[in-house]
């Protein structure tokens, strides 16, 4: 019985040194390795590479399915390219079994010394993080250690033998049993490796070893689907090509396996290698065989899988991937898109406010009023989805988007609600009494709204790209704008004084409303103050080279 649970410790610290690795590499790299996958598109060769790199480093085919679903779903990327990016992808995992399974227990004390005084003291920053990553590797190698350490007296144990003999040979079965064993453990690698250490152990024989290598293969491609269940439009497109891929694979490895297993028996001598050789070789050829027949494969996985065609409601969020929360980078691009939509719905909110001011249009509020519940919606989606994601996980540079995206969303939320006041204040006071702003108030008004849409805009790019000039013209556009308001609140009080019937009846709502769009643009503005901060630029009262500023 110790002998056994000698066994399953081992196999599950193999697991979770797996995790450890994937984990750690996405939260250190996961922005760059997006990139890398989004610009290696332009051929197949690049494609495959990059497919082949970022799963060599992440140690999961899963995740890197995940990123391309993710930009398939948001159509950004094609579905053939992403079904290249995924046949290297496989093999990639293939090799990093391979490269475990050799004698590197010099260097796991190593990884796993060095990786705890690198973690434990900056655990969220870049540093800590790689220390998580050589934690992981250490782990993962201590690991194959314990479990051939734990195979060695169970091969005369009259227990072991018997549960052993279940692997009878059947090819069906034990690929069933792969498959089962890849879902459980949540990792393909870890099956691999582990059963490539029965194997040298003399557990069970190479060609049973061989059936649970397909198992696992077909299991890493169930995985993939399992993971993007929930992605948007076409994204689980890619999941289910991958998944063509390998029950192809198996098919024809499966009706080929006895003459494959003699000719790696002729070519390896080291049986526990030629696990990994076959793992190697059943990716290869799948690569050889699909990577110029990706576009035809997209085209049957879309006929056969269309993508309904519903119309989103506006009021719904659309890019909130919950399977996307254990990859930080991948997360934090969806809630900043999701956060561009709550922007976009301000703006309409905008345009709405003033055809009301324009045309006393009461049909019109109750579609604004909407709008603000929408907003509301998003926001508190937003939120949830961020609160979701652990901060531990992310590094400082992400750490700072997080709470951009947060404070982001919260502004446009202060944003919908004075709209939403102005708006019915603008029914109670206006409409009802079906008063009309005097042309030159009309003016005002109409010339401070075409500011609020330009520095909306103008935020909401600032907040996409970061760029420290567009931060600069935004803060000196918040400066203007106040200026502005204060010129009008004074032409209007002239025009009181000049006993202007119109602007004497909605004085007050005039006051209240170019008030309230200053405290808008304000909002608007905000977006500038992190990108100034980071540039050193943003003293408490003043912007260097520039007239007095404050954050009211």
């Amino acid at each position: 019985m110790q002998t056994l649970l000698n066994l399953l410790s081992g196999v599950a610290l193999l697991v979770w040194g797996t995790h450890i690795v994937r984990t750690g590499v996405l939260r250190v790299f996961g922005a760059s390795l997006r990139h890398v996958l989004a610009r290696s598109v332009g051929n197949r060769a690049t494609a495959f590479l990059s497919g082949l790199g970022v799963t060599a480093l992440v140690q999961s085919s899963s995740a890197t399915a995940l990123i391309a679903s993710s930009f398939v779903g948001q159509g950004l990327i094609k579905l053939g390219p992403a079904l290249v990016i995924m046949l290297g992808a496989d093999l990639g995992t293939a090799l990093m079994a391979m490269v475990f399974s050799l004698d590197l227990r010099w260097l796991s004390p190593l990884l796993i010394i060095g990786g705890v005084i690198a973690f434990l003291p900056r655990k969220n920053s870049r540093a800590g993080q790689v220390g998580r990553v050589a934690l992981g590797l250490g782990v993962i190698i201590l690991a194959l250690q314990l479990v051939m350490l734990a195979t060695q007296p169970m091969r005369n144990a009259q227990g072991v033998q018997v549960l052993f003999a279940s692997l009878s040979g059947d090819i069906l079965l034990d690929m069933l049993i792969g498959v089962v064993f890849t879902l459980l453990s949540w990792s393909s690698l870890s099956v691999v490796l582990l059963t490539a250490a029965l194997v040298a152990s003399g557990l069970i024989a190479v060609p049973v070893a061989l059936s649970l290598v397909l198992g696992a293969n077909l299991g890493s491609g169930l995985l993939a689907l399992l993971v993007n269940l929930r992605t948007p439009g076409a994204g689980r497109h890619v999941a289910v090509g991958n998944l063509f891929f390998k029950l192809a694979g198996c098919l024809i490895f499966g009706l080929a396996l006895a003459p494959v297993a003699g000719v790696l028996a002729d070519f390896d001598s080291q049986p526990h290698r030629q696990v990994l050789e076959f793992h190697i070789l059943f990716n290869l050829t799948l690569g050889l065989l699909f990577v110029f027949l990706t576009d035809a494969v997209a085209r049957l996985v879309s006929r056969w899988i269309p993508v309904p065609q519903l119309p989103v409601s506006q009021a719904e969020p659309r890019h909130l991937d919950s399977a996307a929360l254990k990859t930080p980078a991948v997360a934090l691009a969806n809630a900043a898109r999701e956060a561009l939509r709550i922007g976009d719905t301000v703006e309409q909110m905008l345009h709405g406010m003033l055809r009301v001011i324009r045309t006393n249009d009461s049909a019109l509020v109750a579609g604004i009023v909407n709008l603000e519940e929408d907003v509301d919606r998003l926001y508190t989606a937003v939120k949830l989805y961020l609160t979701q994601i652990s901060r531990e996980a992310l590094d400082e540079k992400e750490g700072a988007r997080w709470s951009e995206i947060m404070q982001l969303t919260i502004n446009l939320e202060h944003v919908g609600d004075i709209l939403e006041s102005i708006i019915r204040d603008l029914r109670d006071k206006k409409i009802a009494h079906r008063l009309m702003f005097s042309d030159p108030g009309m003016r005002e008004i109409e010339e401070l709204h075409a500011k609020l849409i330009t520095n909306l805009r103008l935020g909401l790019s600032v907040f996409l790209s970061g760029d420290l000039k567009s931060a600069q013209m935004l803060l000196a556009e918040k400066e203007s704008f106040r200026d502005l308001e204060r010129v009008f609140a004074g032409t209007h009080l002239d025009r009181l004084s000049g006993q202007s019937l119109r602007s004497i009846e909605t004085s007050s709502l005039h006051l209240d409303i170019i008030s309230d769009m200053r405290r808008i643009n304000s909002f608007f503005c905000s977006t500038a103050y992190p990108i100034l901060e980071q540039a050193g630029q943003l003293r408490r009262s003043r912007l260097r080279g520039e007239s007095t500023i404050t954050r009211s």
